[in-house]
């Protein structure tokens, strides 16, 4: 089984398919990872995030263990991430490894931006997980401040709404919904009440019928 987690930034949907992955004994893989990794890998060799050639030179190369999860969850990384995700040649090489991982047994729990659409858009289970801007923009305040940063929250909630735009309005593989897809809006959920309906969704799907 694949259950493909689609939403924008600091939706939830990373820590909802880690829970997801742990309830069913399935693998789970955190796509924007990937790309942190890429945009990782560009900006340590001093070129701007937006550089499509360094880009596309770092997905080719691109190694998944090479850097460590923590190094890729700091704010200037997820930023460059948006821009490095938006070159076509980026995703192209990155698509592939995605979909291997897919193919997981017994089964697999990716989360990400396209993951319903473009990577895995046979997966049984589709859920785009969302939230209003200024509640994503308070849980990535509170989550750089559980890092020891001290950010500013109005220019948090701008970088959201600018990784939004670009997420939602890129050429290749844009933020949108699957048309299969079960929305989970999580803006007045916290994720033990969020996890229970996303689990309720599954088992809506496997047993044939639609979810309340």
């Amino acid at each position: 089984m694949i259950i493909a987690i689609d939403g924008p930034a600091a939706s939830g949907k990373g820590t909802l398919a880690k829970r997801l992955a742990a309830h069913y004994g399935f693998r789970h893989l955190d796509s924007g990872l990937l790309y942190r990794g890429v945009a990782k890998a560009v900006l340590d060799v001093g070129k701007l995030a937006d550089d499509r050639a360094a880009a596309i030179a770092a997905a080719k190369s691109f190694d998944p263990a090479r850097y460590d999860e923590a190094v890729l969850k700091s704010d200037d990384v997820a930023k460059a991430a948006s821009f490095v995700a938006a070159i076509p040649e980026v995703r192209a090489e990155l698509v592939a490894f995605q979909r291997a991982f897919a193919q997981s047994k017994p089964g697999a729990v990716i989360d990400g931006r396209d993951i319903g659409t473009v990577i895995a858009p046979e997966a049984e289970v589709k859920i785009f997980v969302t939230a209003s801007a200024e509640e994503r923009a308070r849980r990535r305040v509170a989550e750089l401040q559980g890092r020891g940063e001290t950010p500013d929250p109005a220019g948090v909630l701008a970088d959201i709404l600018k990784r939004d735009e670009r997420d939602a309005g890129r050429a290749v593989a844009p933020l949108k919904q699957a048309p299969d897809a079960h929305l989970l809006d999580t803006t007045h959920l916290a994720i033990d009440p969020a996890v229970r309906a996303a689990i309720d969704i599954v088992e809506a799907v496997r047993a044939g019928r639609r979810p309340a």
